[in-house]
Formats: C-alpha cells, structure tokens, sequence
C-alpha cells in the first residue's frame, strides 16, 4: 500500500477562513499531498510536501484533528492502492509559490472550496475539517 500525508491548510481572512486548493494537471482540485518518504512521520511528509508544493513553511498543525482516506488508481497498467492521512493546518502565508506538480492554486472559502474540490473523498475531508473549526 502506498502512503501518503497531506494537510488542510487554511488562513483567516477577517472572519473567514480560507482553504489552499491546488490545481493538478490532471485535472481535478485537492489539497497539498505527497509520498511518504523513509524515516519520515506523517507531520514531517505533510510539512515537506507543504514547502515543495507550495513555498508554505509557517505550518500550524491543529490538534485533534486527523482523517484518513482510502483509494485505488491505475498506474502503468498495475492498481495500487493508497492511504493518505490528512492534517489539519493554520497558515499566515498568503503568497503561494506552485510547484511544477501544480498548474494552479486558489484561496477559497468553505462553501467555495466544496464546489471547487473534484472528488467526493476530498470534500469529506474537508467537510469534517471545517466542524472541526467550527467546534474550537
């Protein structure tokens, strides 16, 4: 099974927080997510794709607050299988600093985001991201 860690990262806009959503060229819009390398915990995985994909370094994780989602792909004609954990992050970086992985990026708020996000998985994650916002 391939692992994988991401975050939610969001920043507060005045009263409202705002989701980072990247644009893959493949089409669809998710979170910051990458492979988990040798020796690394999941909070390093996340932190490091974080800095890759997107130039943020100012990760502050939330407690409590972990989801993990299950999927299988197709990739050179072999179906792998995937588990990515999800954190949950508070960011003051507005500027965002794309990757070669990324073709695109938007600040949107939550019921934006739920639009924008391509798969069903990604909008439970983010979904149960924002109750837990809410219940802090």
């Amino acid at each position: 099974m391939e692992k994988s860690a991401g975050i939610v990262l969001f920043r507060r806009a005045g009263e409202d927080n705002l989701f980072l959503l990247l644009h893959y060229p493949s089409g669809h819009w998710d979170f910051v997510k990458g492979h988990k390398e040798r020796g690394e915990t999941d909070r390093q995985t996340a932190i490091r794709e974080s800095s890759e994909e997107t130039g943020i370094t100012d990760v502050e994780f939330v407690e409590g607050f972990e989801k993990y989602i299950r999927y299988s792909y197709m990739h050179r004609h072999q179906l792998v299988h995937k588990r990515v954990i999800f954190f949950l992050a508070r960011t003051k970086t507005e500027a965002v600093r794309l990757s070669s992985e990324h073709s695109g990026f938007v600040w949107a708020s939550y019921q934006d985001s739920m639009k924008q996000v391509t798969f069903q998985n990604a909008r439970n994650v983010l979904y149960s991201a924002n109750r837990h916002l809410a219940s802090l």
